[in-house]
């Protein structure tokens, strides 16, 4: 095997494959040689925490928080296809970037802060893989942590072989999570008409809403994908010029927009789901225990297992790309790594606390990712700074009009985690309604 194909984890016949297309030799089938980055960053806005947060705004709130939904998918794409082309021109993914550039204070902040993002990723991940297995196979959530353990470990080990084993692996993952919705889809009374009304009209009907807002959005737009899509592009294709470059970005864009916007309906429909089976006589459904119990009578068995069967191909695929941008993370900001075994270790942990102390585990769920979304302005915060930096990107520094964007979305995230601070604190917010 070739130096260059020992680096990136490819086979010699693929980089020659890749080499072909970039020298413009070839273009049949060339998106499919570049596919896999943004399908494994998909996965982290398909996570477990999802479910618990948008089971919560569906049957609370009917279809009136699909528009977060929206917004949040809408930024997510922007902001991953920046961290793709952070790794694809410079070469080195954002932790590194963030070791390079910024004081040393900086960056270990930086890095403590990942570090309980993504324990409180792991949490959700872990968790909810833990969930299913045990509703699904009706043992105690305990041993289903123990086996959702086992088997992310299982997955982690095909990394060995190189990037595309896992990438197939997590793709079809993902694709059965998505397999499962569109038959929800079919199943629930769905209120078309009342789903996309709610999906463009901007509301929030209480202080409740907003919590499960900012809840969406730390499950959506979430640091470690931020941090793990610049390093799975970083040497997924060296390029020897600014024109291969761009045909780089092209391919990188094409696959986050169809990957984001296959985990963006996978999000509406999980909405749209809660909404149409709970609002209307069990608005109080706030737990993933609570609805799949509840999904069996309302929408019969074969829902309720359809429901499982997502939440565990979710669990076990975002688990292990967890665990993947953990390693990553660790390597970029302080240069070491651990093996993958003591990172499962160390990660698990809050979530076997969780289950000994008798957390409700559903809110457990929802909490990270509220914690997530406070941690996530620092990753967003660097991302904008460098990717608009000519010195570091040269002529692909963003344009005036990405930069207004990225500048939106992360005043977005911002004024959302504001106002949940001040709200948690008791402080009323003029024209929110209180609690």
């Amino acid at each position: 095997m070739s130096d260059t194909a020992t680096r990136t984890g490819m086979t010699d016949r693929t980089v020659e494959a890749i080499r072909d297309v970039l020298a413009g030799r070839t273009r049949r089938f060339s998106p499919l040689l570049f596919a896999g980055p943004a399908v494994i960053a998909s996965i982290a806005y398909m996570d477990p925490g999802n479910f618990a947060t948008n089971i919560q705004a569906g049957a609370k709130y009917g279809y009136a928080l699909l528009w977060v939904v929206l917004m949040a998918n809408v930024i997510a794409m922007l902001f991953q296809a920046l961290s793709a082309k952070l790794g694809i021109v410079t070469g080195r993914n954002l932790a590194e970037m963030c070791r390079v550039h910024f004081p040393q204070p900086v960056v270990y902040a930086m890095w403590i802060v990942s570090e309980v993002a993504a324990m409180a990723t792991d949490l959700a991940e872990f968790l909810g893989g833990a969930i299913g297995l045990s509703l699904l196979l009706h043992i105690p959530l305990l041993t289903g942590m123990g086996v959702t353990a086992l088997l992310t470990y299982g997955i982690l080990m095909f990394e060995a072989r190189g990037f595309r084993p896992i990438e197939i692996i997590i793709g079809a993952l993902v694709a059965a999570i998505a397999l499962c919705y569109v038959v929800e889809m079919f199943v629930a009374p769905v209120d078309w008409g009342a789903a996309a009304l709610g999906s463009v009209v901007p509301r929030l009907p209480d202080a409740g809403a907003l919590t499960i807002a900012v809840g969406i959005v730390g499950a959506t737009i979430m640091p470690h994908a931020i941090f793990l899509h610049s390093g799975l592009t970083q040497n997924r294709a060296p390029a020897r010029n600014d024109d291969e470059r761009r045909q780089l970005l092209r391919f990188s864009n094409i696959e986050v927009l169809i990957a984001l916007a296959v985990a963006g309906l996978v999000n509406m429909a999980m909405v749209v789901m809660a909404a149409s089976a709970f609002h209307a006589g069990h608005s109080d459904v706030a737990e993933i225990e609570t609805a799949y119990s509840t999904l069996t009578p309302l929408l019969g068995a074969a829902a309720s297992g359809v429901f499982l069967t997502a939440l565990l191909a979710s669990g076990l695929s975002s688990s292990a790309v967890g665990t993947m941008a953990g390693q990553m993370i660790m390597q970029g900001f302080v240069g070491f790594r651990i093996p993958v075994i003591v990172r499962r270790l160390v990660t698990m942990i809050p979530a076997f606390i969780v289950v000994w102390l008798g957390v409700n585990s559903t809110s457990a769920l929802v909490i990270s990712q509220v914690v997530l979304s406070f941690a996530l302005p620092a990753p967003v915060i660097a991302l904008l700074m460098f990717t608009r930096r000519k010195d570091i990107m040269g002529a692909f520094a963003n344009s005036r009009l990405t930069n207004i964007a990225a500048i939106v979305g992360t005043v977005v995230i911002l004024a959302l985690n504001v106002v949940l601070l001040l709200q948690t604190f008791g402080v009323d917010i003029p024209g929110l309604p209180s609690s």
